[in-house]
């Protein structure tokens, strides 16, 4: 974990998405990014990282640069055993009941299982903040989704880990005007394109920081959610699901014991989080507090996180409603 510390404030801790890192909260500076603004209002602010990316790839026994052991694991894992962790960290350290929880995409994902699985951490938790919710994945609508599912496919026996933070592909993007255009195309093929609210400037210090690396299985376990049409632990096949869940598929995750305040932060043109499969889990939560979608029609799956006006359009209103909730 990162920390921006004021000790004796209300600790929130704040969880990013897929390929991403604890940069994502604070990449765009002090004036944009959501961590310095909680931060300045009066929280203590701490960001985690997902087992696997660039800051979290130690272990005591394992090295996973030569031990594939250490990437068996999906983002399942992360909240089944990762986030409550770092969780109980926090409380420990501050002395504090409970925390503030952001999420962004997998961030959200990982809550959803800890607070299922785990629902005795849901009173540990004032407020939980889904910014572009990843739970249902039947309308996820991103172009490069069939490659993406080639790819898994043919690498799954043999790469573990996706995509690690490299120096080269900085490199590659910002070689010229021409391959930074293309790497800016990419990214928006993948989260929605919003040229509107995009800091294009900042484009050369994002791709210094992301990607920053998962595991394969974490993306494989997100095609199979597509599949399926389900929310559902990992999908080993019939043999293998009944050595491990004791039938042939694999259960859903109960998100009706996810009884934590919830507010729903989404958007309309999100290629990875559809409003409809938001609209869908918001119905199964017991305890959803707000119900936000952006009416932007370009806002896209990073721009509540790094959208040149996203502190006046998103930040404020999330603060205001965080104070609403006791962390007693």
């Amino acid at each position: 974990m990162h920390r921006l510390p004021r000790p004796g404030a209300p600790p929130i801790f704040m969880m990013h998405g897929l390929l991403d890192s604890s940069a994502t909260w604070i990449i765009m500076g002090p004036q944009n990014a959501p961590a310095y603004y909680f931060f300045d209002n009066g929280y203590d602010v701490w960001l985690g990282n997902a087992r696997g990316n660039r800051y979290s790839r130690n272990h005591t026994t394992m090295d996973p640069d030569s031990d594939p052991e250490f990437w068996t694991f999906s983002w399942h894992e992360i909240g089944i055993h990762d986030l409550p962790a770092m969780i109980d960290y926090i409380l420990q350290q501050t002395g504090f009941k409970k925390i503030g929880y952001f999420g962004h995409s997998q961030g959200t994902t990982t809550f959803w299982v800890l607070a299922s699985m785990h629902p005795e951490y849901n009173e540990k938790i004032t407020m939980m903040h889904a910014l572009a919710p990843v739970a249902f994945m039947r309308h996820v609508k991103a172009p490069l989704l069939g490659y993406a599912r080639s790819f898994v496919k043919m690498s799954e026996p043999r790469i573990r880990e996706f995509m690690p933070r490299k120096e080269m592909l900085w490199r590659t993007c910002l070689a010229s005007p021409i391959t930074e255009g293309t790497c800016l195309e990419t990214y928006y093929q993948v989260v929605g394109k919003d040229v509107e609210t995009t800091n294009t400037t900042m484009f050369p210090t994002i791709v210094g920081h992301f990607p920053a690396g998962c595991n394969l299985k974490q993306i494989s376990h997100y095609m199979q959610l597509i599949d399926s049409d389900r929310f559902c632990q990992f999908d080993y096949g019939a043999k293998e699901n009944m050595k491990r869940y004791g039938k042939s598929t694999p259960p859903d995750y109960p998100l009706e014991k996810i009884t934590a305040n919830v507010g729903l932060y989404y958007t309309l043109n999100d290629y990875l989080s559809s409003e409809v499969d938001v609209k869908r889990l918001a119905k199964i939560l017991p305890n959803v507090v707000e119900d936000s979608l952006y009416p932007h029609k370009k806002w896209n799956h990073m721009t509540m996180l790094w959208g040149i006006n996203a502190r006046e359009m998103a930040h404020k209103r999330m603060l205001e409603i965080m104070k609403n909730y006791s962390y007693e």
